[in-house]
């Protein structure tokens, strides 16, 4: 395992090399692991841990929309895809990957199948910090691990398919059986990961929800909304202001950042783009630093995931997310979004 050093901080980094095929073989070849939930996460990590070898079903509620999509999949009812609580009878491994109201809603009918010497896996840390809300308390007996993706299933499985490995958080909550790193890691590399980072399971859940609340999902798109509608409002056609706030962003400057670094793309830019940069960045991050403070605050008191669980449990809760999507979808930015990318040369190629 590498050492790395960043300032003060030293950490360890997990990498594929430190579980080549014949250790992931050894550690999960014996085990069962059923993977709860086919939403993004549960299909990518699902699909990779297949063709990686291991020996994976899956678990959904009966004729859903998710079962019709495992089968389409290639899981098979009754060899490899059951009804939940089929699923968790079955498996050793119980990945919980259904959504946060989804795994409060089924904790009671999953706690009597977590018996003595099973995993219970998360790729996220909501519903054990925060179980005053979410009632998710495993027994003692039970490993309880974390394996958390940087990034969508759908990445997780893109990276996969294209020889990539997706950067990973993982934590270890309760080790039961003296095993609980070994199979966190495992199953870790066996879902594509390409090297891990270690955290606690209240550090991944607090950093997580702030960060797709800020710079990831919500912030971003408030920024670039912010400055797309002073353009617009100053005479700039939808496809100029379109074009200065995402497409350049999302199609030049942003994959020059995660190739070598913000420095590297600034030094990679015109003098004149190199000089606002460096002048104006202190005045949005003076701005903004308040707003990443109180969400911050909001996330770590739980009452991100309060109005998260209240949301996502009201039974028009999917008709009401279509509504709010739609909105966005509708939004004159976004539909200049979508006539910009039709434009892109490499769409005639599909």
């Amino acid at each position: 395992m590498r050492q790395i050093k960043i300032g003060n901080t030293a950490e360890t980094v997990v990498e594929r090399s430190d579980y080549p095929p014949a250790r992931l073989k050894e550690i999960l070849g014996k085990e069962t692991i059923a993977v709860l939930g086919y939403g993004v996460q549960g299909r990518g990590q699902s699909l990779n841990m297949r063709d990686n070898g291991v020996n994976v079903l899956i678990g959904l509620r009966d004729k859903s929309s998710g079962w019709q999509l495992a089968e389409k999949d290639g899981w098979v009812a009754g060899k490899t895809l059951f009804p939940l609580e089929e699923a968790a009878k079955r498996g050793t491994i119980i990945q919980y990957l259904l959504s946060d109201a989804g795994q409060k809603d089924f904790w009671p009918k999953l706690k009597p199948h977590l018996t003595a010497g099973k995993a219970l896996y998360f790729s996220h840390g909501f519903s054990i910090v925060f179980s005053d809300q979410t009632g998710v308390v495993p027994s003692k007996d039970v490993d309880v691990i974390l394996v958390a993706p940087k990034g969508s299933g759908t990445t997780v499985r893109r990276h996969f398919l294209e020889g990539k490995g997706i950067n990973a958080s993982f934590a270890i909550h309760q080790d039961a059986t003296g095993r609980a790193k070994d199979r966190c890691l495992a199953c870790g590399i066996a879902i594509g990961s390409g090297y891990l980072f270690e955290t606690t399971f209240k550090k991944e859940v607090v950093s997580d929800l702030t960060g797709e609340r800020g710079v990831l999902m919500g912030a971003i798109y408030g920024l670039w909304l912010a400055q797309y509608e002073v353009l617009r409002a100053h005479g700039h056609s939808p496809s100029e202001a379109f074009n200065e706030t995402v497409e350049e962003a999302t199609q030049s400057l942003y994959p020059l950042i995660g190739e070598n670094g913000m420095d590297w793309m600034y030094a990679n830019c015109s003098t004149t783009a190199q000089r606002g940069a460096l002048d104006w960045f202190t005045a949005f991050r003076d701005v903004t630093k308040p707003v990443f403070e109180e969400l911050y605050r909001k996330v770590e008191a739980g009452d991100e995931t309060r109005r998260t669980l209240e949301a996502n449990s009201r039974p028009d809760y999917r008709a009401q997310l279509e509504k709010e999507l739609r909105a966005v979808a509708d939004s004159e930015m976004w539909r200049a979004g979508a006539e910009v990318r039709s434009l892109r040369p490499e769409r005639d190629k599909k």
